[in-house]
């Protein structure tokens, strides 16, 4: 069948007759694999997801210590002063400095190519990095930002935006001598939505953009069209630009952006600032609503981290255990609904699967459970006076699969011990705005520890090594293999892990080529000191 496409001129959009506009209609019913959708969750996966999820609380037995001879030295430890103070030393001054600043005078160009709409998929730090890379595919086609859409995550179901998030005005403020931004298409363009690229094959949809695509790709690829038309929409383009080869000017907007541009909005900043009064004045004298909600132990007051408080980035959701393709204790049960769910998200399509569990753990390739990161703190030298901020959205197993990191971390507290109802009824259910809290209150943390990789690990070192705070990256290969060794002492764990770790706690790493900027922001984001 031969499809002819109606172009639409620079201005307006397309107005086709009734016959047009039923053959648009059918075609998708019809050749559903010529239409795709933005989102990636079709009505049959999104309802199957939902019956996994809400078996939730059945499909597993209630996990046991996997550790146990390391868990009952763990619970036993001391830790001298000397041990504590140095855990709680600041980094010491590096030879580089934030650098996000071009060298180059930033300049707006006479005269805007058009429109760039982008449309960002995933959580609220894979948005971030998308967002900084639309800023800076807009300034290498001399075209003005529309402020990028974001997607629905079928699995957080999300439907925050943009403004929502971030502080608009603020982010535009911040960039306005580098590129043209505006919040809404002007009237003549009103046509370009999310829904109008939904239905069919739109001359300006972009959707062809590769995985780290160069600059010149843009150039001979969107540029023409943007220029034809007036605007371009790419779809998708999360990870849509490399790291590479790139103009310092570019590279460095790209860091002005992620460290200047994208501050949250004033909500989410206060609610973070009052949790991180909360955690650094246990005794209540910060006089914040809610500090009844803390707890607190005899002589911690005393001790070398008062005052102090580590950020736990626990990921452990049912999506990361199921994509892991990892045994984590809780039985047949467990493995058979971590299996089905991996059929019904990824059709059991899983490059982990191939593997046995102890093959994976032995590459580290298996996220770090809630006892076994708490293990690592307490080798490292974290006791049981350590205030601890456990930043997580949904552990899988809930209180019974974290109940082993609260006996070894009692003065473990999240958004709910530290915050009322009340206070939280804004980001109630709303998984990006959770998020972003998180991200807040981390970056203020003296110490920052991720059980795993992933975007908010990702970010959130890149931004820290760039701030120059200290941010404890977990060996998981080492891990893996100390903790496959069901014979090993204590004093042998401990010692493996401290020193496996002496250099893994936010010293700056150069970036390799193909790294992420976001990751790695030495030496793109920073000069010498």
């Amino acid at each position: 069948m031969g499809l002819k496409l109606h172009y639409h001129n620079h201005y307006h959009s397309p107005r086709g007759g009734a016959l047009g506009a039923l053959l648009l209609l059918l075609l998708p019913i019809f050749l559903p694999s010529l239409f795709s959708p933005l989102g990636h969750a079709s009505p049959s996966m999104l309802s199957g997801l939902n019956v996994m999820m809400k078996s939730n609380f059945q499909e597993w037995n209630v996990p046991k210590s996997r550790h146990q001879r390391l868990l009952k030295s763990a619970l036993q430890r001391q830790t001298s002063e000397r041990e504590l103070s140095d855990l709680w030393t600041p980094l010491a001054n590096q030879s580089l400095k934030p650098c996000a600043e071009s060298s180059i005078a930033p300049s707006l160009p006479e005269k805007s190519e058009g429109f760039i709409q982008v449309f960002l998929d995933g959580g609220l730090n894979q948005q971030r990095m998308g967002i900084c890379d639309a800023v800076a595919v807009a300034k290498i086609l001399n075209a003005t930002l529309v402020i990028p859409y974001l997607e629905v995550n079928p699995v957080w179901r999300d439907s925050s935006s943009f403004m929502d998030i971030f502080d608009v005005d603020h982010f535009i403020n911040v960039l306005k001598d580098d590129i043209s931004i505006v919040k809404e298409l002007p009237s003549d363009f009103s046509w370009s939505t999310r829904e109008y690229y939904a239905t069919a094959i739109r001359a300006t949809r972009v959707k062809t953009a590769p995985v780290h695509a160069s600059a010149n790709w843009y150039l001979e690829n969107v540029l023409p069209v943007v220029q034809s038309y007036g605007i371009a929409a790419i779809a998708p383009f999360s990870h849509r630009l490399t790291f590479d080869n790139l103009p310092m000017d570019i590279q460095r907007l790209r860091c002005k952006v992620n460290f200047q541009a994208l501050v949250f909005v004033p909500h989410i900043r206060a609610l973070g600032d009052a949790l991180i009064s909360r955690l650094r004045n246990p005794s209540g004298k910060s006089g914040a609503v809610g500090t009844n909600y803390l707890q607190e132990m005899p002589d911690v007051k005393n001790k070398q981290g008062a005052g102090k408080f580590v950020v736990l980035h626990l990921r452990f959701d049912k999506d990361m255990a199921a994509h892991s393709a990892c045994d984590f204790g809780g039985g047949k049960a467990e493995k058979l609904a971590l299996a089905k769910y991996r059929q019904v998200i990824w059709q059991g399509r899983v490059l982990n699967s191939q593997f046995t569990d102890e093959e994976l753990r032995s590459q580290g390739r298996c996220p770090l459970t809630p006892e076994e990161i708490g293990l690592l703190l307490a080798a490292l030298g974290f006791d049981n006076s350590t205030r601890l901020y456990l930043a997580s959205h949904k552990v899988y197993g809930g209180e019974a699969r974290i109940s082993t990191l609260r006996r070894l971390f009692p003065l473990m507290e999240d958004k709910k011990s530290l915050a009322s109802s009340e206070e939280r009824a804004q980001i109630k259910g709303k998984a990006s705005l959770l998020a972003a809290v998180d991200y807040y209150v981390s970056m203020h943390s003296d110490i920052f520890i991720s059980a795993s990789p992933g975007n908010m690990h990702n970010a959130l070192v890149g931004h820290r090594t760039y701030e120059n705070l200290k941010t404890i990256r977990p060996s998981m290969s080492l891990l893996g293999q100390l903790f496959l060794n069901k014979s090993i002492s204590w004093s042998d764990f401990q010692q493996s892990v401290v020193e496996g770790h002496q250099n893994r706690q936010g010293q700056i790493r150069l970036r390799k080529p193909k790294q992420s900027i976001y990751t790695y922001p030495a030496p793109d984001c920073m000069c010498q000191a």
